[in-house]
């Protein structure tokens, strides 16, 4: 893409923490932006940013624009607009308003939010003539939209093939041998070296179905490192300066990653106003805006076991019933406190680390498999390799573990379950008895911890070559007349027993 006087290359919609710091990192790689906000001043901020920021010798690379039919005309032909408002009705109204500016069928309009993915299949056909609706997922917060998150854009192939120079400069960047992150928080000094964490999904909806699991797993990530934590704090009596130092070691090792990382940084930070430790100040009710409970509920949609997605927003939904875990705390009978030696202890924290890193493979094993069952469903086809590769860096979940994911894809593409790649499974066989020995200390301690339990539920129904579905289809055909197959008979040929009649009877269906 050319520069051309007074134009810009890129339009960006919507100056809040994100928008601004994605228009910043599109000006740091070259590229001259054209901004709005319906709220002036953060316009202005972003101008003046820029202006800080931007080396003496260097052109503007920022300008304000009050209007959408400004910023139209400030941009080079076929125009690229990216959204950064909140999903749902404002990304209609804005597609809404530029319709009335005078955009047109080729120009480009990316949303960058976290719609539902659902929405974004609508919206790419009610567009479609207008304007071409593309969408690209952004996961990574503030720092990752300033100097390089993780990208997921999906939707019309040839919109992705004009923005996919803007997106790859963008994007983190890792090391293709070793797959760490390469990270330079320098404004106006981008990443240039290394893989960038991005690559073009699939048709449209198929990136935002992504992030969604991704938002998934991350959930369940961050509620296994608290369940950890709080193993650590009630079971062992440890204080969170000391719990922040094992979260350390820990991250040093195969279970390094930026929630880990930030964990033991929370856990160790004092409390302005007391001195004490800043976690035990914060009130333990969680928030969530979504995207989670978008998985769980798209597992149980698709038909697809993932019990410890779910247990995470089951945990963030408990955390909020404060009021009523403080009356059934003085009323629920639990175990009395452990004493352990310190050899014991040492113990418990060996385990609590293999059953951690366990826990973990389970949650991305059903991540993958929900992608891989959604794709099935809606016909795309999904580079679950690549889609590892970009998750390196830049977004929430990068950890050093999906460096190990992306090879166990790339040895097979066709892998029905992670469980099945050699490097996880003998991992986990060799690990199972510590994590069995956590989840057994974590129930007879009366201390919860859904999702470590959940996920060795879900390692031993996968390990279960029979499971008692049998007794239950019998219970549904006792009831309910809906039939069974049978071990003895071809897959699909379907029995029903009379249970009702005095000689009971089996009839094919």
């Amino acid at each position: 893409m050319t520069n051309h006087t007074q134009q810009s290359h890129v339009g960006v919609i919507g100056l809040g923490v994100m928008g601004k710091n994605l228009a910043l990192n599109i000006a740091d790689n070259g590229y001259h932006v054209a901004v709005f906000d319906l709220d002036t001043p953060k316009v202005n901020a972003a101008v003046a940013q820029e202006e800080i920021e931007r080396k003496a010798d260097t052109a503007p690379r920022m300008q304000s624009c009050n209007n959408l039919t400004e910023m139209l005309a400030k941009l080079v032909e076929p125009r690229v607009i990216v959204l950064s408002v909140p999903a749902g009705a404002p990304v209609d109204g804005v597609c809404k308003s530029l319709i009335e500016a005078g955009i047109e069928a080729n120009d480009i309009v990316i949303d960058t939010g976290n719609s539902l993915w659902t929405d974004t299949v609508e919206r790419e056909a009610r567009y479609k003539g207008q304007f071409i609706f593309f969408s690209s997922a952004v996961s990574g917060g503030e720092v990752g939209a300033r100097f390089g998150p993780s990208l997921m854009p999906s939707g019309d192939e040839k919109a992705w093939r004009y923005v996919e120079p803007i997106w790859k400069a963008i994007a983190a960047k890792v090391d293709s041998t070793t797959g760490l992150p390469i990270e330079r928080f320098e404004p106006g000094n981008p990443v240039t070296e290394g893989e960038p964490c991005t690559t073009y999904i699939g048709p449209a909806g198929s990136g935002h179905y992504v992030k969604m699991v991704h938002n998934g797993i991350e959930y369940a990530d961050m509620q296994l490192i608290c369940e950890a934590y709080q193993l650590l704090s009630d079971g062992l009596g440890m204080s969170a300066h000391d719990i922040g130092d094992i979260f350390n070691a820990w991250n040093k090792g195969i279970l390094n990653s930026y929630l880990m990382g930030i964990s033991a940084e929370v856990l160790q930070q004092a409390d302005p106003l007391t001195g004490k430790p800043l976690v035990e100040m914060i009130l333990d009710k969680a928030g969530q805006k979504g995207t989670g409970l978008w998985t769980a509920v798209s597992s149980l949609q698709i038909g697809c076991p993932a019990p410890t997605i779910a247990e995470a927003v089951y945990a963030r939904a408990v955390s909020t019933q404060k009021n009523l875990r403080m009356q059934l705390s003085s009323k629920l009978a639990g175990p009395e406190p452990v004493i352990l030696s310190e050899s014991d202890k040492a113990e418990f924290i060996t385990n609590l680390e293999d059953a951690l890193y366990c826990a973990k493979v389970c949650c991305y094993a059903q991540g993958f498999q929900l992608m891989a069952m959604a794709a099935k469903e809606q016909s795309w086809t999904l580079d679950f390799a690549e889609i590892a590769k970009i998750w390196r860096a830049g977004c929430i979940i990068r950890a050093t573990f999906l460096q190990s994911i992306t090879q166990a894809y790339q040895e097979d593409a066709n892998l029905a379950n992670l469980l099945m790649a050699d490097t996880f499974s003998q991992t986990l066989s060799q690990k199972h008895f510590n994590w069995r020995k956590t989840v057994a200390a974590s129930v007879m301690q009366g201390i919860p911890a859904p999702c470590i339990s959940s996920a060795i539920a879900y390692y031993d129904s996968y390990r279960c070559e029979m499971l008692p579905a049998n007794l239950l289809q019998g219970q549904r055909d006792f009831f309910g007349s809906h039939t069974f197959e049978r071990t003895d008979k071809p897959a699909g040929e379907k029995y029903h027993l009379d249970w009702s009649a005095k000689e009971r009877t089996l009839s094919k269906v």
